[in-house]
């Protein structure tokens, strides 16, 4: 494991497509592999929010490539306006970061809206994506399919509140609707709200973009196009999420799927540690297969 204090980063950017995209490279020097690993965040959360902590205890990569995606954190558009953007955009945006970088292999992992972002990304780029990690990825949260493209729906409409300025009460409605179950801490959900609310209309776009993409997705293809995936599903998330990655680990040899005890949708936050350790033994278990 990486000790915290042996972590070092530091932030970029880099223009493309009328934007300035941000990034964060973290820097492991006490390991001695030269693995890199690329993390995408969900929808409306900076990367560092999301994975700074969970970093600190991988002990697989001496690199790892934290983006912020269109809406979120540090990335901005050149005009300083909120535009709207498809998920199309967004694989693209990363597409040219990682050329610009000259990463032509590395494992990636994502969460929500960066794992469909990063199921994309391997159809795209199959032989440079190697190890694959999904925590909770939108358009892998039912095991139907109709219902999938319902609930995308409802994530629509809690955008439609955000861009009428009402923030809290458009976050509210969106949290209700992925996860239902979670535990109400009033600290924690006041901070949620608050990092949400940050960017309200790039987390209204984000949502939109997500819901755009169920609209013309093939998913039978997608999942066809995946390398060796290792998904992880909060315990207290909904029970039809949990039956679609059973479903997929059963049929699908090179899906593993892991339930996180005591946690919901925003499981990297809830369990950095405890994900953390499972990604270095997944990968230790991908590599001695000789993949």
């Amino acid at each position: 494991m990486t000790p915290q204090n042996q972590t070092q980063s530091a932030q970029h950017s880099f223009e493309h497509a009328g934007h300035s995209i941000a990034y964060r490279i973290y820097s492991h020097p006490g390991v001695t592999t030269s693995r890199r690993l690329v993390l995408i965040h969900g929808a409306g959360v900076a990367g560092r929010y999301t994975w700074e902590a969970l970093q600190r205890f991988l002990s697989g990569w001496s690199e790892i490539l934290v983006p912020d995606l269109r809406g979120a954190g540090d990335t901005q558009s050149l005009d300083s306006h909120e535009h709207p953007f498809l998920v199309e955009e967004l694989v693209a945006d990363l597409q040219a970061l990682l050329s610009h970088l000259g990463w032509t292999r590395f494992d990636l992992g994502g969460y929500s809206l960066g794992g469909l972002v990063s199921l994309l990304l391997k159809q795209n780029l199959r032989d440079q994506v190697e190890k694959q990690y999904l925590l909770e990825s939108a358009a892998l949260d039912r095991l139907d399919w109709q219902e999938t493209v319902s609930v995308r729906q409802q994530f629509a409409a809690a955008a439609q509140v955000l861009h009428q300025q009402d923030a809290e009460t458009g976050i509210k409605r969106f949290l209700d609707t992925i996860s239902p179950n979670r535990r109400v801490s009033e600290q924690v959900e006041k901070l949620t709200i608050q990092r949400l609310g940050e960017r309200a209309k790039g987390f209204a776009h984000s949502l939109e973009a997500v819901n755009a993409a169920i609209n013309q997705l093939d998913r039978e293809r997608l999942l066809a196009a995946q390398g060796d995936v290792s998904s992880f599903i909060g315990s207290l998330s909904v029970d039809p999420m949990h039956e679609l990655h059973r479903c997929l680990a059963e049929q699908m040899p090179n899906w593993h799927y892991f339930m996180i005890p005591g946690t919901d949708h925003s499981l990297p936050y809830q369990k950095p540690r405890q994900i953390a350790q499972l990604m270095n033994a997944e990968l230790e278990r991908y590599l001695q297969t000789g993949a």
